[in-house]
């Protein structure tokens, strides 16, 4: 279970989030809708470690990962999809999608092949740059990437935004796929309507305070 309690998060001397409190259950699929500005990306960020709450905590199956970095994310499975997807514009997209377990030192060959049978897309573009790529193949290959890492928890901001509406289809009928994988998924988007059937609980952000659905 991952737990946020009463967790305020600043950046700079800005409030962003304020007491948010939530429950998320290993295994399940959730969503987090609010509009640009709402605090969607300062949630996730604060819960890979990217920023560090001003009070609060955040509890991972009993360990308080609240002053932990990313790095430590990573290393319980934690993976995370940016909006900006933020791929590495020298590297080929297969070193993309294998970096966060090159970080660690921790090749996982078997993981690279099924998130290739998920996203056979993926595969065909490996040996390109993703500078070469279009905004929704670049989505795909940061959500891979993500993947990659996010064997127990996977936190995903917008990942159809932005793109056509075949490719926001297609990237839903994979998240469903993934949703089957066992891993605690966590979707952010400003629209609801891409997470209708795909998720079990959705949060609602406004002005930085948390509410259900």
């Amino acid at each position: 279970m991952l737990s946020l309690n009463g967790l305020d998060v600043d950046i700079g001397n800005a409030p962003v989030l304020r007491a948010i409190e939530c429950r998320l259950e290993n295994g399940r699929t959730y969503g987090l809708v609010g509009r640009n500005g709402a605090g969607k990306t300062t949630l996730l960020r604060a819960l890979m470690g990217v920023l560090k709450p001003r009070s609060g905590s955040i509890v991972f199956d009993g360990a308080d990962l609240t002053k932990a970095p990313a790095s430590g994310r990573l290393a319980l499975g934690f993976g995370y999809m940016p909006e900006d997807r933020r791929l590495i514009p020298d590297l080929s997209v297969e070193d993309n999608v294998l970096m966060p377990l090159i970080s660690l030192g921790a090749p996982n060959p078997e993981r690279l092949e099924w998130i290739y049978s998920l996203m056979p897309e993926v595969k065909e573009l490996r040996t390109r740059l993703p500078s070469l790529l279009s905004g929704g193949q670049q989505k795909f290959v940061a959500l891979a990437r993500a993947l990659m890492a996010g064997t127990h928890v996977l936190l995903l901001d917008e990942p159809t935004e932005g793109v056509a509406p075949l490719v926001q289809a297609r990237i839903s009928k994979v998240l469903l796929d993934i949703s089957r994988s066992g891993s605690l998924i966590f979707i952010a988007e400003s629209n609801s309507k891409y997470l209708s059937g795909m998720v079990e609980q959705l949060y609602l952000i406004e002005r930085g305070k948390l509410s259900r659905a």
